[in-house]
C-alpha cells in the first residue's frame, strides 16, 4: 500500500448537518464525517504505518479519526481501530466477543479476526461501511438509530456467550472533564455542572448504583456509531463502551443536544417516537421521559461541553454556536442545583 493520507473528523464531534440542521458526531468506519483536514500530531508516523501494514485489503490506506488518543485507519473495504492507551485487554476482548455473538447479527458489525497488539496498542479490524451524510443529502437516521438500540436493550444478557463488563459512559464523562484547560471561564462553567452530579453520572461509583435498570448499552451513542453495510442496512459500530448499563444512557446525546438547541425538535421526537414504539425498555411507553432521561443528559451536556471546550482551547478558537450552547447548558445546570 502507498503512502497513509490523513482525513479526520474535526472538532469536538458535534457538528450540524447542512440540510436538517441535526447534530452529526464523527463517525469511524466509513468516512471523516466533518471532513475537516487536521494534522496527524496525536500519534506517531511508525504507528501508522505498522497499522497500514496490518490492514488485510488492498487500497490506500486513509486515516479517518485521531481523536482522543484513538487512531482509526481505512483501506479498501476494511477498517484498523488502535483503541486508546491504556485499554483494558480482558474487557475489550469480552467486547469482541459480544460484538460477534450471533445474536447481535443484526444489530452490531461484527469484528473481522481477533485482537491484536500492535507496539504498545491493542488494535481491532472491522468491515467498513457507509457513515450517515453530514451533508444531509440522505435521510438522517434518528429512527434507524432508535430502533437498533431498543433490540440493543432489549437483548436478554444471560443469554450471550459471553457476560459484558460495566459500560463505560459515565467515565467518559469524568475523562473529558478531567481534560479541561486551567484559566478558561467556560471551562470553570463545565466544572461546576459536573460537580452537581451525581457520583454514579461521574463514574465515581458503579453506575448500576444510581439507575434502576440493566440491560446491555452502547455507551457511547450518537449517529457516527451508525454505518450502512452493504445488503443489511444499518448497524452499530464502536465496541469500546460497551457493556451493562443503565439503557438510558444511549438515549442522553440525544437529549442533551436537543435541551441544549442543538437538536430540532422534530430530530428529538423522531427519534423518541421512534425507540418507544420498539419498546425501548429505556423508558415507559407513554408520558414524560424527562425524569427517566436528566440526570444522563446533564451528564452528556457536561461532557460534550468539556470536549468542546478542551478542543476550542487547543486549537486557539473561539467557541462556535453550538459549543456555546452546550456551554450554557452547563451554567443552568449548575445554576438550577444551587436554588434547590
Amino acid at each position: 500500500m502507498g503512502a497513509v493520507a490523513v482525513r479526520t473528523a474535526g472538532r469536538c464531534g458535534v457538528r450540524r448537518s447542512a440540510r436538517r440542521g441535526g447534530a452529526v458526531c464523527g463517525g469511524q468506519h466509513g468516512g471523516a464525517v466533518c471532513g475537516l483536514e487536521r494534522r496527524c500530531d496525536t500519534v506517531g508516523v511508525t504507528l501508522l504505518e505498522d497499522l497500514a501494514r496490518a490492514v488485510p485489503a488492498d487500497g490506500e490506506p486513509v486515516v479517518l479519526s485521531t481523536r482522543r488518543g484513538v487512531l482509526v485507519l481505512r483501506a479498501g473495504d476494511v477498517v484498523v481501530k488502535a483503541h486508546r492507551p491504556g485499554t483494558g485487554e480482558a474487557d475489550l476482548r469480552d467486547r469482541m466477543s459480544i460484538a460477534a455473538d450471533p445474536l447481535l447479527s443484526e444489530i452490531l458489525v461484527p469484528p473481522m479476526g481477533p485482537l491484536r497488539r500492535i507496539r504498545d496498542r491493542w488494535v481491532t479490524v472491522w468491515p467498513a461501511g457507509r457513515p450517515v451524510d453530514p451533508a444531509g443529502h440522505d435521510e438522517v437516521p434518528w429512527a434507524d438509530g432508535a430502533r437498533l438500540l431498543a433490540r440493543l436493550h432489549a437483548l436478554p444478557i444471560a443469554s450471550l456467550a459471553t457476560g459484558p463488563p460495566s459500560a463505560g459512559g459515565p467515565a467518559r464523562v469524568a475523562r473529558a472533564v478531567a481534560g479541561l484547560p486551567d484559566g478558561n471561564p467556560a471551562a470553570d462553567q463545565v466544572r461546576q455542572a459536573y460537580e452537581v452530579l451525581p457520583g454514579w453520572a461521574r463514574g465515581e461509583a458503579d453506575a448500576l448504583t444510581g439507575p434502576r435498570h440493566r440491560a446491555l448499552v452502547h455507551g457511547d451513542w450518537h449517529l457516527g456509531q451508525l454505518i450502512a453495510t452493504p445488503g443489511a442496512g444499518w448497524r452499530l459500530i464502536d465496541i469500546d463502551d460497551l457493556g451493562v448499563g443503565d439503557p438510558v444512557w444511549d438515549l442522553a446525546r440525544p437529549a442533551a443536544l436537543y435541551a441544549a438547541g442543538v437538536l430540532p425538535p422534530a430530530d428529538w421526537e423522531t427519534f423518541l417516537g421512534a425507540y418507544r414504539a420498539s419498546g425501548g425498555y429505556a423508558l415507559p411507553a407513554d408520558g414524560d421521559p424527562w425524569p427517566r432521561l436528566n440526570v444522563p443528559a446533564q451528564a452528556l451536556a457536561v461532557q460534550l461541553a468539556a470536549t468542546c471546550v478542551a478542543t476550542a482551547a487547543g486549537e486557539d478558537r473561539p467557541l462556535d454556536e453550538d459549543e456555546t450552547a452546550l456551554v450554557r447548558a452547563c451554567g443552568r445546570i449548575a445554576a438550577m442545583s444551587a436554588r434547590l
